[in-house]
């Protein structure tokens, strides 16, 4: 009887305990992954139009740090409501999660943007995007040389082919004027973009993608806003209509689209997709940015990279691919880490 009754299912049906829960588990995970993947895209599409739609503002008369000011403005008024309904009174998340609410909206916010927006005023927006999305590389190199994290060889090699790419990318061979500010401003929001992936997929928190969005939009307002009355960040804003390459837009359109979409809609939807594919798949899926970037940079701004600028936008991507694929696993890991999700102290 003891073994009858293991047996078979409260259905009657005998082994069918194991076989439906492990073919629900596998189709959960399935829906999980596909739905992160949606998310991912939308997130990379939304965010990826960014760019251009702050150059053609800052073409027109603003400044980088209005363009980032009014983006978190307008994307924490939109999200602020959801954020606290998506807690159900769970006040003590917000205690709990304080500092990451804190370290989000600094640096995975207010700095990954405002950089990123002072970027584009020197170089590319494609060629900008791709120097922040080189995280990953910079998270394993910082790795090994703050706390002695010896990469595997595999990692080495895709560093070596995105640094490769980067050279390629920025027309070093040949003889393309380089803006060093451009690449500096860059670099600095490829640091906000490390924290965005290891913030992003870290779930021990609790905290509700809309809620972590919109916690970390308002402390970026914060951030932002007292800089700009403590005169440190530069301040400018101008109307009329935004030129671009096949249409022209009222100023006021364009701030909505930017503050919408590229910052509500782009955040939520890439903290829900990093969460379920996880940041190491998360950061591979979120590289579909740099494509929507560019395709958007040269629909609205007519910029076109050269022959050898699209040769290392390739590498640079092959790089940092190759570097994620040298991850070693969690449980192997002794003398070798190279996981982004470790937490990085700047």
């Amino acid at each position: 009887m003891t073994t009858l009754t293991n047996d078979i299912t409260p259905g009657g049906v005998p082994g069918a305990s194991s076989d439906t829960g492990s073919d629900s588990a596998r189709t959960a995970a399935q829906s999980r992954m596909a739905s992160g993947f949606l998310y991912a895209l939308a997130s990379a599409v939304s965010f990826g139009m960014s760019g251009s739609l702050a150059k053609g503002l800052m073409d027109l008369g603003w400044s980088a740090g209005s363009a980032t000011l009014v983006r978190v403005a307008i994307a924490t008024t939109v999200l602020i409501v959801p954020g606290i309904l998506a807690l159900r009174g769970r006040w003590g998340l917000l205690k709990r999660g304080a500092l990451t609410i804190v370290a989000y909206g600094v640096f995975a916010v207010a700095g990954a943007q405002l950089f990123y927006f002072l970027a584009i005023g020197y170089l590319d927006v494609g060629v900008a995007l791709l120097i922040e999305y080189m995280a990953p590389v910079a998270v394993v190199l910082w790795l090994w040389m703050r706390h002695g994290a010896r990469p595997s060889a595999l990692t080495i090699v895709g560093a070596s082919v995105a640094a490769f790419g980067m050279v390629l990318l920025l027309d070093v061979l040949g003889g393309g004027r380089i803006s060093l500010i451009g690449v500096a401003w860059a670099l600095g929001a490829m640091v906000g973009a490390s924290f965005y992936f290891v913030i992003s997929g870290d779930e021990s928190n609790g905290l509700p993608p809309l809620t972590l969005a919109a916690g970390g939009l308002l402390v970026a307002l914060v951030v932002l806003s007292a800089a700009a009355l403590a005169g440190l960040l530069p301040m400018a804003v101008a109307g009329g209509d935004v030129r671009f390459v096949h249409f022209t837009a009222p100023w006021w359109a364009v701030v909505m689209a930017l503050g919408v979409i590229t910052a509500a809609v782009s955040y939520v939807t890439g903290i829900a997709a990093t969460r379920r594919l996880g940041t190491r798949l998360g950061s591979f899926a979120a590289m579909t940015e740099v494509i929507a970037a560019a395709t958007v940079a040269w629909f609205l701004l007519g910029q076109t990279p050269l022959p050898i600028q699209i040769g290392g936008a390739m590498l640079v991507l092959a790089g940092v691919v190759v570097v994620k694929l040298g991850e070693r696993p969690r449980g192997t890991r002794k003398r070798a880490i190279t996981d982004p999700q470790i937490a990085v102290p700047v």
